[in-house]
């Protein structure tokens, strides 16, 4: 018994370190017990309840084993054998009863809610309809109610029900968005998903896919950009307008459009690649290379140029297994050209984002 105690001395600092540790893991944007919707909030609720229900019954399963367990023990010249309650009635009704109880309690609101969130918005005339692709390993966004495409970055209004249908192109992802809703697969074989989710304050919302799907699967991030419904129409008429020019060497220009723009686009048009218009208004390069680390502050021109020379120069060192990667095959630029482009790239910024980019 004592050997015993003293290997639990042992590991108790280690069990504590280790509670330390992981109590400092992950990120304030990135938690589903850190609810910012009206979706998130309920989902949160249902957690709530099942936890509770779940200590309630762990609490009164112990307390019962720990009083038989003293109130029963074996005292000192007991030799005889306790009376056996096995077959008694009373007490098997009511062990059965009180879990189909605890059953019932979690089951009604769990099936109202599931119903709910699945409920289909994109015929609501007050929400907004996205269409949602997932690739390999990036996130494109269309808005077809107002002819925009882009990437990495999804922008919504607040206050209002985001209708959002889901497809890949591809293999099996799934969009989630922890502090706004839970997650839904992209399915393959062209069965669409549908959902919906809702911001009630402005604020950047962190998205991962949550399906393994290949070899830089943990690197596949979005974010969810929430603004008044003046910051939204404003970004809709700028998302509309002409690319910005470049007014940089025309040479450069040529080696950007048939090496970048072959697989890209700065229009709305689908490509094969992410869309590049207002990328210097993203959170990130890559969807994993953030341009700054909290949202109060304002989004470091540096880093984001560093991000895109990095990206550019080496996609495969950043993420393993992306299909950029054999587009880049053979293409080379000169330290003039890559300046050029990344000059043009980050500097393609978004008036209407400003804002919430605190630039």
């Amino acid at each position: 018994m004592m050997k015993r105690w003293h290997a639990a001395k042992r590991l108790l600092p280690l069990f504590a370190g280790l509670v330390l540790l992981l109590s400092a893991c992950g990120r304030e944007d990135l938690s589903a017990i850190n609810p910012q919707g009206p979706v998130a909030e309920q989902q949160y609720g249902l957690m709530t309840l099942s936890i509770s229900i779940m200590t309630l019954v762990v609490v009164v399963v112990f307390a019962i084993s720990f009083y038989v367990i003293i109130r029963y023990r074996r005292k000192p010249g007991q030799n005889d054998i306790p009376k056996q309650v096995e077959g008694n009635h009373k007490l098997e009704i009511i062990w059965t009863v009180i879990p189909i109880v605890l059953l019932l309690i979690l089951a009604f609101p769990t099936a109202k809610y599931v119903f709910a969130f699945a409920e289909d918005y994109s015929k609501d005339e007050n929400a907004i309809r996205v269409n949602v692709t997932s690739h390999q390993y990036w996130w494109e966004f269309e808005y077809p109610d107002y002819g925009i495409r882009t990437a990495q970055d999804l922008v919504i209004p607040t206050g209002k029900k985001i209708a959002i249908s889901l497809k890949t192109q591809d293999v099996l992802h799934s969009f989630w968005v922890p502090s706004l809703a839970g997650k839904m697969d992209t399915n393959t074989e062209g069965n669409k998903n549908n959902m919906y989710i809702e911001a009630t304050k402005e604020n950047v919302y962190r998205g991962k896919c949550a399906e393994l799907c290949g070899p830089s699967h943990a690197y596949m991030d979005f974010k969810v950009k929430a603004v008044n419904e003046d910051t939204f129409k404003a970004w809709v008429n700028e998302m509309n307008l002409e690319p910005k020019a470049w007014t940089g060497d025309p040479a450069a220009y040529d080696k950007f459009k048939t090496s970048c723009l072959s697989c890209h686009a700065l229009d709305n048009n689908q490509s094969l690649g992410p869309n590049l218009k207002g990328l210097g208004s993203r959170e990130s390069i890559a969807g994993i290379m953030l341009n700054r680390d909290n949202v109060n502050e304002p989004i470091n021109q540096e880093l984001m140029e560093q991000h895109l020379r990095e990206w550019i120069q080496d996609p495969e060192k950043v993420k393993p297994g992306n299909l950029m990667t054999n587009g880049m095959t053979g293409v080379e630029f000169t330290d003039e050209e890559l300046d050029q482009i990344v000059d043009y790239l980050a500097n393609y910024k978004l008036d209407s984002l400003k804002e919430i980019n605190k630039q």
